[in-house]
């Protein structure tokens, strides 16, 4: 129990020390008695980055983005469009067909449907007016559970769009078809509006009036078809298909998504309007796809003397963690902390439009990456770690990743005693991978609680100090041993 703590005490010092160079720091008097000494020592170690692809990432999340922009550092095109189901509560509830005053051939029918996309985070500001076009495409057949879809994942290009668009749609980041007065509203929020109003033939052949009384009959004919959001999109709406066709310079993050169908109840003498809205959130699949031009990245990727970090689906930046040279004569002595600082470096340019900067990265093993986010596993201070970008130093700040630098050494060690071949058949043992991420959180009293972490789609760029002809203070891993004498 005094050896735990002791070790305790000299972790809580480690931050002080941490950046110290070649030197073995007798601090053991100040912590322990005579007949129980132990020995601190501090060293640092180079580190070896480079940029590789991305290529694509898992893109299931609760938001999605849309829009066409040009990369300043590329000059060349980034477009993300999206897919979205749409989730069924279960009090989903359409008014019964005797006292809906819209009739179409004798029948209930609903007077108007619109699909409403909630925007925020916009590329910039000064887009607001930009005009775009897109198609709104309605899938042939549901996207479906259990698949892991990918950033690359085009349904045009895998025939899972009907060939008719169901709404050709011109839109600009500012609803101009909104009112002065509900824009200056405190509540509101900016949006695209997509009527569906419409005459809609179904797959049977059957035409409706528009694509709201399509849904209201099937809740009539098939109320099963509405048991859940399985049922409603295998039998009712598979979902859409937001494809950018033509325009340049608008992006931004769609939070929210609803297809809302209006009807009117006649009761009394009176008529009563009345709604229901399906929403397009992370219950169901949503898919960002994202084009990227692969040889412009692949150019930023061989530049050597810096390495780079770029969403969505860009590159990544790898570092080869020293974990032989940091436990060589150091195998009988405790790892108390292995700190790492990797420098950004500032914009070339000037341009207004520059990608944004990172703010959260992953730090991951290379071969787990993929598996990672498939499970939706989240940091843990053992096999991965996340860090906030530091404005005030331009830094990214891995603290303490000595549980990695462990994990790993018993993997080799191991690997190694069963196959003397076993690094060269696993080069990338000791690769870590930094990816910028979102974080998703709920708050508490005490503070707020991770709850997952998710490929950032978001527009961003950045260099980092690094590279195989990296002409600036080599990137560096300080660590920290303890030993007792």
């Amino acid at each position: 129990m005094k050896k735990l703590l002791h070790m305790a005490v000299v972790a809580l010092t480690t931050i002080a020390i941490s950046s110290c160079d070649d030197e073995t720091m007798t601090i053991g008097n100040s912590l322990t008695n005579e007949n129980d000494k132990l020995e601190v020592a501090a060293t640092v170690f180079n580190v070896n980055t480079r940029t590789v692809m991305a290529d694509s990432v898992l893109s299931l999340s609760n938001k999605c983005y849309l829009g066409k922009v040009r990369d300043p550092e590329t000059g060349t095109e980034v477009t993300s469009e999206f897919t979205t189901q749409f989730h069924l509560l279960e009090t989903t509830y359409i008014s019964p067909d005797s006292i809906i005053a819209s009739r179409y051939n004798g029948q209930a029918a609903a007077d108007s449907c619109d699909l409403i996309l909630y925007l925020d985070s916009p590329f910039k500001s000064q887009d607001s007016l930009t005009i775009m076009k897109m198609q709104v495409m309605e899938l042939s057949s549901p996207l479906e559970e259990g698949h892991r879809y990918y950033s690359n994942f085009d349904p045009i290009a895998q025939h899972l769009v009907k060939s008719t668009p169901l709404r050709n749609k011109v839109f600009t980041y500012r609803n101009m078809t909104d009112t002065d007065s509900a824009r200056a509203s405190s509540t509101y929020i900016d949006n695209i509006r997509i009527t569906l109003n419409q005459p809609y033939t179904a797959t049977n052949g059957t035409t409706y009036n528009n694509y709201g009384t399509y849904i209201m009959r099937q809740y009539y004919e098939h109320p099963e078809f509405f048991r859940n959001s399985y049922t409603f999109t295998h039998n009712v709406c598979p979902g859409f298909f937001f494809n950018i066709t033509d325009g340049l310079g608008f992006h931004a993050r769609v939070s929210n998504i609803g297809l809302r169908v209006f009807y009117r109840l006649s009761t009394d003498s009176t008529d009563t309007r009345a709604a229901i809205t399906f929403a397009g959130t992370k219950e169901v699949l949503q898919t960002t796809h994202v084009t990227n031009d692969k040889m412009a990245l692949q150019k930023l990727a061989a530049e050597s003397e810096h390495t780079y970090l770029k969403s969505p689906a860009g590159l990544y930046t790898e570092v080869t963690l020293p974990v032989e040279q940091i436990m060589s004569q150091h195998q009988n002595d405790s790892l108390i902390a292995a700190k790492i600082i990797f420098q950004r470096l500032n914009n070339l340019s000037t341009n207004s439009r520059m990608f944004a900067t990172p703010q959260t990265l992953l730090m991951v093993q290379e071969d787990s990456l993929h598996a990672y986010f498939e499970k939706n596993e989240m940091p843990d201070n053992k096999m991965s770690y996340y860090t906030t970008y530091n404005s005030t130093n331009n830094t990214y700040v891995f603290s303490n990743i000595s549980n990695l630098i462990t994990y790993l050494w018993s993997m080799y060690q191991e690997g190694m005693s069963q196959d003397a071949n076993w690094a060269i058949k696993h080069p990338n043992w000791n690769r870590v991978l930094l990816v910028p991420i979102t974080t998703m959180s709920y708050s508490t009293n005490t503070g707020s609680t991770l709850t997952g972490v998710e490929h950032d789609m978001s527009l961003t760029s950045t260099r980092l100090v690094g590279g195989a002809n990296n002409p600036n203070e080599p990137v560096q891993i300080s660590i920290i041993y303890a030993n007792y004498k």
